[in-house]
């Protein structure tokens, strides 16, 4: 069978072409309407030379979505060069830029914030026409609910059954050097409740082991986790099946941070104003999207777990190994001629930049309803989004904003939530970074800071405890500053610390007019930065907030340097004050500071990959950008 697998993706490579500019590929039906949308709006490239799945479609695709202007990438004739096996094509970065996911959703983001609003705060009708206005929007509303639809889908339209079904007819990618395998990025996790009551759709990466076995890394804090557990106690094999492709609108309503026990394709219906259509699957009782491109059925036994990993996450680092789920496949189905949805994640920016915005756009109304006074949010793409979040309140009284801190790290995803800064209705447009940093940093202060504990993202390294960690909230509704330091040129600096350290080498001041100037050092460490921090205070009166960081950072670059730091440090272990003087340790961290789960690798692309994707004019050669986003580390 898996000739035949062979040979049907061989056809669907050979099928797919592009003549005088236009699409001649009959994909181009009403469902994927979306793809020719991307084309006709310039945010489509199509790439026809054979491209490896192992690493250069990844590469190609990490490095576009970091350009200006960026596109969608459509891989016609997707191979793997290792076992010379020809795959259907792969489209990759299709939120990549703030105009295509807008063109996806076919609405503003605001609009559906402004929706979501007005239901959680209905006006009173005044009048008979207003409320014949009411009841209709209310029977519109009808349209959320998913529509089970009698016999089989588009996504069913070719079948692969039992020992026929094989994963590795899928052109799954290997992302980064250092993965484990093969993941599928883009899957939509399809799981219900062992009583049936209950359906979830998530978004995790999926490992491919062989033919048949599928690994499943749902976080202990997913509702597919719960789902797990019932089934676990109950000593049943709990079914499982994954969707790739179809509207893509599906795959943002999986990451979607919904209440527990909603079914997230309800937001797909309240988007399209239309409600998803789902068939049965062919092996298990789960319904999936009947238009998906790719549907891939199973069960997991739950009494089994196997290693997963490492994989190059969105936090841009490498999680470990770790024992997760595994999902024996029943079933492969798929369209006649699917397209393979993926995304690639690591260093920012890439695609969830913007399925973050979207988010972050959307569900301010329902994050309002928990923090009382909250006026906006924002999530810096660079602080890789539930590690740094900045949040405007109105603040009515003292510690309110500290109140506000505690209801973040208390609710759903965003108790993920690492490090919080607050500011007051008189501060600048949290989007305008320069200006709100200038902002904090004149209101800094020790009485600015609290520091807590709670759960945190499985992915994050810098906690010593997987899942749970420090946390970091600054208040900058008030003005705490008590102190501002005497400022040094750089060089004087430098030398003075070297006096005292010499394993000091590099020194640079970021925001020297504000009251809290940020002094950033390169430490060859020989010693915990504690130690360091304890010899540095002899030029209390020069400093203020030192950040120490390893060698291999480059100070000239802010924007990375707060991606390193928002992901590599644990508030609880990693900040200390004396007085008035802050130290921030944003080193890589070991046995010496008790360290003892293995500090990961970041995601850094070959060089020779790169090389050869520039020289077949798939990739550009652009070295500013290379060394701005730090592409090789």
């Amino acid at each position: 069978m898996a000739q035949n697998v062979c040979k049907f993706d061989l056809k669907l490579g050979q099928n797919f072409s592009f003549e005088n500019g236009l699409f001649g590929y009959k994909l181009l039906r009403k469902n994927m309407d979306y793809i020719k949308l991307l084309k006709d709006n310039g945010l489509l490239r199509v790439i026809e030379e054979p491209v490896d799945i192992d690493l250069e479609i990844a590469h190609a695709s990490y490095i576009e979505v970091k350009r200006e202007g960026p596109q969608a990438l459509l891989f016609t004739n997707p191979v793997c060069k290792k076992t010379g096996r020809k795959f259907a094509p792969v489209l990759t970065n299709i939120y990549g830029s703030k105009r295509a996911l807008e063109l996806i959703f076919g609405v503003q983001p605001d609009e559906i914030a402004a929706e979501i609003e007005k239901l959680l705060k209905p006006k009173k009708p005044e009048n008979f026409k207003e409320k014949l206005d009411f009841l209709a929007y209310l029977f519109s509303m009808r349209k959320i609910f998913t529509k089970r639809l009698k016999g089989e889908g588009e996504c069913q339209q070719v079948k692969f059954m039992g020992e026929q079904a094989d994963l590795l007819s899928l052109p799954a990618l290997k992302t980064w050097p250092h993965d484990g395998g093969a993941f599928i990025t883009m899957g939509q996790v399809y799981t219900q409740s062992l009583d049936g009551a209950l359906q979830n759709l998530g978004m995790y990466r999926l490992q491919i082991y062989d033919k048949n076995r599928l690994g499943m890394h749902w976080q202990i804090h997913k509702d597919g986790a719960n789902f797990f557990h019932e089934y676990k106690r109950a000593g049943r094999k709990m079914p499982v099946s994954v969707a790739i492709g179809g509207d893509p609108l599906y795959i943002w309503c999986g990451q979607a941070p919904l209440p527990k026990g909603v079914f997230e394709l309800l937001l797909y219906g309240f988007i399209r104003k239309e409600p998803a259509k789902l068939v049965k699957s062919l092996t298990n009782e789960i319904y999936i999207p009947h238009d998906a491109d790719y549907v891939i059925e199973g069960f997991v036994d739950t009494a089994k777990s196997e290693l997963e990993g490492p994989f190059g996450d969105h936090t841009g680092f490498y999680t470990p190994v770790e024992p997760f789920p595994v999902m024996e496949v029943t079933a492969i189905t798929s369209k006649q001629d699917p397209v393979f949805h993926a995304t690639v994640v690591g260093k920012p920016p890439l695609e969830d930049k913007y399925m973050g915005w979207a988010t972050e756009r959307i569900f301010l109304p329902l994050l309002c309803t928990i923090v009382p006074k909250l006026l906006d949010y924002n999530m810096p793409e660079n602080g890789v989004f539930h590690n740094l979040i900045l949040a405007k309140i109105n603040a009515l009284y003292p510690a309110h904003a500290k109140q506000a801190m505690h209801a973040f790290w208390g609710v759903g995803q965003m108790s993920f939530v690492k490090h919080a800064i607050f500011v007051g209705n008189d501060a600048p447009e949290l989007a305008e970074y320069d200006k709100f940093a200038s902002f904090v940093l004149d209101r800094f202060g020790s009485e600015s800071v609290l520091i807590s504990q709670g759960v945190c993202d499985q992915l994050d390294h810098a906690s010593p405890n997987s899942c749970f960690g420090g946390k970091l909230g600054i208040d900058a509704t008030q003005d705490f500053c008590k102190f501002s330091p005497v400022v040094l040129s750089d060089d004087e600096l430098l030398a003075k610390f070297q006096s005292v350290a010499p394993n000091v080498k590099e020194l640079r001041q970021f925001k020297k007019q504000s009251k809290t100037p940020i002094c950033v050092i390169k430490f060859e460490k020989d010693r915990p930065v504690k130690e360091l921090f304890s010899k540095l205070l002899e030029f209390r009166e020069f400093f203020k907030l030192l950040v120490v960081v390893d060698m291999q950072n480059y100070l000239e670059n802010p924007y990375m340097l707060l991606w390193r730091v928002t992901n590599n440090i644990d508030a609880l272990r990693d900040i200390y004050i004396d007085g008035e003087n802050f130290c921030v340790d944003a080193t890589s961290k070991s046995e010496l500071e008790g360290y003892t789960r293995g500090w990961p690798m970041q995601t850094d692309c070959e060089h020779e990959v790169v090389a050869e994707l520039v020289k077949r004019g798939i990739v550009k050669d652009e070295p500013e950008l290379f060394s701005k986003f730090e592409i090789f580390g």
